[in-house]
């Protein structure tokens, strides 16, 4: 790797929705700068970017893909990433390891879903955003209301640096709007109606000159070139451009404006911590290396790679570093400059860079390398979820290897052992995310699996109080098991401080309580004048704990209950563990069956985004699926977004309904909110379904 001052890198992420034809413009950028020697094409399957199997075959990019080349006298590094809003924890790894977000918007289709999502991603990352409206050479344009819904949503900050000379099958061109020249009869939009709010767009963060602007002074070339990056940077100037991939059309210019206006690393001041202070990172190869891993890919070849950002500092091959992932730090094996799906050796790098390491098992996407903690990338949370096992019988570690490899490239997917249903699930961003997985499963691990719809992880509880006792007592000749055990069972509500509950007042010969959080679980020790030996209480919460892992009336595990152990009887022979472990589980079972049980279920929160003219279509549907709408609220432009508690089993599937009703045009957001308590004729249909084998009376 060729060494370059850090003022000329530039490290951008080419974002937007899915088809806004990110991935043939990077190809361009390559074949243009005459780093590759080929014609690539997403349609053949030839594309440099989209290597993978997978892509090539879908025609789509399913993982972000790093690529270097040099321009202008800049070196830059082009993260070209996955549309879908299915794939988005690609876009938002990516977004961390870069300074500048390329915002696409297909020229005839507008603004999409994913747009807006990546959009604020870039916000949130705090890096410069341009917006690249592509595919100029598409019919059916009206490039001025796409300008107009463009500042509609995203604000005035965004101006064209060119625009489009002709459109469709004449777009043969653009015209500068910061250098405007006479050439212009073609333009969709003057030029010169834009001149004036570019330059105070410009010249927004520096007050003097500004002040000379309003007074009739124009600022300099040498002024402007030198404001537009500190415009950029400040979000006061989002720079437009247009561009056609597939002819080319617009892609030199879109070059030299990413030359001249994407951020430098030294634009940017990052944040971290050092032993609980904050810090502020500076782009300096002599300072302490600061770096952090973006994004894993697990590769066929080389195994397991590491794509790693450097803030600042220097990382060398073959050298010990701190990291965030051990506490003895990380041994750095060979550093590789990455080109699409090849690698090549490098001895060390700086700040800006962005390199792959090998083989490091103990590094993960988010892990920071140096001595400060930088900030965690924050991934959605998976919501939809599929059980899954192997075709073949003796596949079953072949199956969790591959999973685990799969999570470790993708952090957008969870893999979930569900001890209460038994099942392997892997939880997904959609149900495309899904048969993505499934299909890399087959093709790179070998391993084809058979699917289902997961269990609803469903609780069980209690509505009122109830006692009783139970005496287990076995003779089969020799010792044998005796064990009485009393119990008052009470419900014990979510949020309820154990400490102010389990008192005298209510529990009069308390000795002593044991709180389980995970199961909101209390049991109180009342036991008087040695009725049940203490050495055989340990024996009795086992018990217990094992019902409730178990469940009762469902087979589902139990929450919110306590229980007071007040009386008991033992034999001076027979009594043992095992007997008072078993009449534990017994008495827990009868006393909880008499204590009006019912069953729980889990509420998600989601939030749905869709144009406005689908809110009552929405919101009808949310009723029919027992959800409550707690609010709508403006998400920009005609988009709305309904907010609403619903139960996750009424959403498994929503995808397919929320594409179905809104033309593919909604999105929606989930996360776990609480339990609350089935309606009885859906707990009765449940119960029929999942009825326990009571294998222990």
């Amino acid at each position: 790797m060729a060494k370059h001052n850090i003022e000329d890198l530039r490290n951008i992420a080419l974002v937007g929705h899915g088809s806004s034809g990110k991935t043939t413009v990077a190809d361009k950028f390559l074949t243009l700068t005459g780093t590759v020697n080929a014609n690539p094409s997403v349609d053949d399957g030839t594309s440099i970017c989209d290597f993978d199997e997978e892509e090539k075959q879908h025609k789509y990019s399913i993982e972000a893909s790093v690529t270097h080349f040099e321009h202008a006298g800049k070196r830059f590094h082009v993260i070209d990433t996955p549309g879908y809003p299915d794939l988005i924890g690609q876009a938002i790894g990516a977004l961390r390891g870069v300074d500048t977000a390329a915002i696409f918007i297909e020229a005839s289709a507008g603004i999409k879903v994913n747009t807006r999502r990546v959009f604020q991603e870039a916000a949130e990352a705090g890096v410069g955003r341009v917006i690249v409206i592509s595919k100029m050479d598409a019919e059916n344009i009206d490039f001025p209301a796409l300008l107009s819904s463009i500042k509609e949503m995203f604000g005035n900050a965004c101006v064209p640096l060119n625009v489009p000379l002709g459109q469709g099958a004449n777009f043969h061109g653009v015209a500068s709007t910061l250098k405007v020249s006479e050439d212009t009869a073609d333009a969709l939009v003057d030029p010169a109606e834009i001149y004036e709010p570019l330059i105070e767009s410009i010249i927004e963060v520096d007050e003097a000159v500004m002040e000379r602007y309003f007074e009739g002074t124009m600022p300099s070339d040498s002024e402007l070139s030198g404001l537009i990056i500190r415009a950029v940077a400040s979000g006061t100037l989002i720079p437009i451009l247009c561009v056609s991939g597939k002819t080319g059309t617009g892609v030199p210019e879109l070059l030299d404006a990413l030359a001249s206006c994407a951020l430098p690393p030294t634009a940017i001041d990052r944040k971290a911590h050092k032993e609980g202070d904050e810090v502020t990172i500076k782009a300096d190869a002599s300072a302490p290396l600061a770096a952090q891993v973006f994004k894993t890919r697990i590769d066929p070849f080389v195994q397991k790679l590491n794509f790693i950002r450097i803030y600042s500092g220097t990382l060398k091959k073959d050298s010990q570093v701190p990291s965030s992932a051990s506490r003895k730090g990380i041994k750095i094996g060979p550093l590789l400059q990455v080109q699409a799906g090849d690698t090549s050796p490098i001895d060390q790098a700086g700040p800006g860079d962005i390199v792959a390491v090998a083989k490091l098992e103990d590094l993960h996407t988010g892990d920071s390398l140096g001595e400060v903690q930088l900030p965690e990338i924050t991934f959605p949370t998976p919501m939809v979820g599929l059980a899954v096992q192997p075709k073949s019988r003796g596949d079953e570690a072949k199956l969790s290897s591959a999973l685990h490899k799969i999570c470790e490239e993708d952090p957008t997917v969870r893999l979930d052992h569900d001890q209460e249903t038994k099942e392997l699930v892997i939880n997904g961003m959609s149900e495309l995310h899904l048969k993505l997985i499934q299909e890399r499963l087959k093709r790179r691990d070998k391993v084809e699996v058979n699917t289902k719809e997961p269990k609803i992880p469903y609780r069980e509880t209690i509505q009122a109080d109830a006692e009783g006792s139970y005496r287990h007592k076995k003779q089969s000749g020799g010792s044998g098991q005796f064990a009485e055990v009393h119990i008052r069972m009470h419900p014990f509500p979510e949020g309820t401080n154990p400490e102010e509950y389990a008192t005298k007042d209510r529990f009069p010969q308390i000795k002593k309580f044991t709180h389980h959080p995970a199961s909101n679980f209390l049991w109180v020790d009342s036991v008087v004048g040695g009725s049940i030996p203490g050495n055989f209480m340990p024996a009795v919460e086992k018990g217990f704990l094992e019902r409730i892992n178990r469940g009762v009336v469902a087979g589902y595990k139990v929450q919110n209950v306590c229980v007071d152990v007040h009386f008991g009887k033992d034999h001076p022979v027979d009594s043992n563990e095992t007997a008072f472990r078993t009449a534990a589980s017994n008495v827990f079972r009868e006393v909880f069956e008499k204590a009006k049980p019912s069953l729980l279920e889990p509420i998600v929160k989601i939030h749905v985004t869709i144009p406005g003219d689908k809110m009552g279509d929405v919101n009808s549907d949310m009723s029919t699926r027992r959800g409550r709408v707690l609010g709508m609220e403006s998400a920009g432009g005609d988009l709305q977004t309904v907010i609403a508690e619903v139960p996750l089993a009424e959403v498994s599937t929503y995808a397919r309904a929320l594409s179905s009703m809104t033309g593919g045009q909604g999105s929606y957001v989930m996360e776990f909110s609480h339990y609350d308590v089935v309606p009885p004729n859906i707990q009765q249909q449940i119960i029929a379904k999942s009825k326990v084998k009571e294998d222990d009376k």
